[in-house]
């Protein structure tokens, strides 16, 4: 049975306006500076452990740093986008961003490096769901998710395209003048924001003023597909982790590339997701707009793209020359990603409205409790190892394994019908099972 598409709410003059898409080009923009803010750390791996005289060990749990407060601010920061506007919520985390980045332009202490990761991950654990949440006001559910997949790809750019500007600049200058950069950078992202952009119109209406059920938390987390969509995104940001921490010195020290080439290298892969996750994204949402079910249009491709990169991870623990090891690195790390464009808008099918910035939260939250354990797990993997070149290749061949298993999970989970469907307003849930026992005119009166 073909999926009933329910009509937008929003506004036709606003559906007509690029008022949205400028939005998610700032969006892409803040995303992009996130992941190079988080990225720099493991591109200036090399200098940052000669400098401070650390092993990968050490290495390892300065990045894992990062991660202490992550989830919990990505909670904090979705129940806090429930009550207020997505706009300032924004700025804040780009504010803070900078704060973090600039006093590290100055000499630091491994001391003083750890809670600066430590207060820079609390800032960022928010930031792609509230993103997320902010697009999600401007288009409706059939629509949702190339622009979640254009914000995506400004984290995905920011771990890329933005590695060889960084790079260049550890090498001319230092690391502490990359951090220092990306500080400034940061700066003028949030004074453009707030002088460019509005909260959608009508998105902050959704509260005592209008006649939404609330459903219980513990009920909405329970239920398959969100299950399954933490599944996934575990398994898959485990391996987003090692591209994001250990990628560049795996390319170095593992693979025998220099600093620019790795730098190059990571340019690829992000090329590679500007390719594959808008097209992907414009194949779920014409998949939908055709009456294909979510499971199948959002769910089944998703888990797809992380069995996939599951698969070629383990093919590249096993590679040898260049170009193979080029080729399994791109498509890898770009098909991995899918779940983090799609995850979102599955989360959104089965989540109210009001409720859906904390939803979105709390699964990122889950979601990214793989980034604590994967840099250090990885580095004490490379430390164990009779080298660093099988270190690599074992850790590599265990995250390949962890991927492959939470798409296979994610498949079986992941079915939005099976949970609820929302009414034409995106807000008050319908058990699919009982709309199936009812006529067709039970869709219009659930509808305003």
């Amino acid at each position: 049975m073909k999926r009933r598409q329910l009509p937008s709410t929003l506004p036709k003059a606003t559906e007509s306006r690029a008022e949205p898409w400028i939005v998610v080009a700032l969006l892409f923009l803040f995303m992009l500076i996130n992941f190079a803010d988080r990225a720099v750390l493991g591109l200036a791996a090399v200098p940052i452990m000669q400098e401070l005289e650390l092993n990968h060990t050490q290495f390892g749990l300065i990045a894992t740093s990062f991660f202490t407060l992550f989830s919990l601010g990505a909670v904090i920061g979705g129940f806090l986008v429930n009550r207020v506007a997505t706009r300032w919520v924004l700025a804040a985390l780009a504010l803070i961003w900078s704060l973090c980045q600039l006093p590290i332009m100055l000499s630091v202490s491994v001391t003083a490096l750890i809670g600066n990761r430590i207060a820079l991950g609390a800032g960022q654990g928010p930031a792609y769901p509230v993103a997320a949440h902010a697009a999600f006001k401007w288009f409706p559910s059939e629509r949702r998710a190339l622009p979640t997949s254009i914000i995506a790809i400004g984290a995905l750019a920011g771990n890329g395209i933005a590695a060889p500007v960084i790079v260049v600049i550890i090498t001319a200058w230092s690391w502490h003048a990359a951090f220092g950069f990306l500080g400034a950078i940061g700066l003028v992202w949030c004074a453009t924001w707030l002088l460019v952009t509005r909260e959608a119109p009508g998105a902050l209406s959704s509260g005592a003023d209008q006649p939404v059920r609330n459903i219980s938390y513990g009920r909405l987390l329970r239920c398959r597909t969100l299950v399954g969509v933490q599944v996934v995104g575990f398994s898959a940001y485990w391996l987003l982790t090692l591209a994001l921490v250990w990628l560049p010195t795996f390319l170095t020290q593992a693979f025998g590339y220099t600093p620019i080439q790795s730098g190059w290298i990571m340019m690829l892969v992000s090329l590679g997701q500007i390719a594959f996750l808008p097209a992907m994204s414009s194949l779920s949402d014409g998949l939908k707009r055709r009456g294909v079910s979510s499971r199948h249009a959002c769910g089944s491709i998703a888990c797809a793209g992380t069995l996939v990169a599951g698969l070629i991870t383990i093919v590249l623990s096993r590679s040898e020359g260049s170009l193979p090891i080029i080729v399994c690195t791109v498509i890898a790390f770009s098909l991995v990603n899918v779940i983090f464009v799609l995850g979102p808008v599955l989360v959104a099918d089965v989540t109210p409205a009001r409720q859906r910035g904390a939803v979105l939260g709390i699964v990122n939250g889950i979601t990214t409790l793989a980034g604590p354990l994967a840099p250090s797990v990885t580095g004490m993997i490379l430390d164990f190892s009779s080298g660093v070149t099988d270190g690599v290749r074992n850790a590599l061949l265990l995250a390949g394994a962890f991927a492959i298993v939470g798409a296979l999970a994610g498949i079986v989970l992941i079915d939005p019908e099976a949970d609820q469907v929302h009414d034409a307003s995106d807000a008050a849930p319908i058990d699919v099972g009982s709309a199936k026992r009812q006529q067709s005119g039970s869709f219009s009166n659930q509808s305003r």
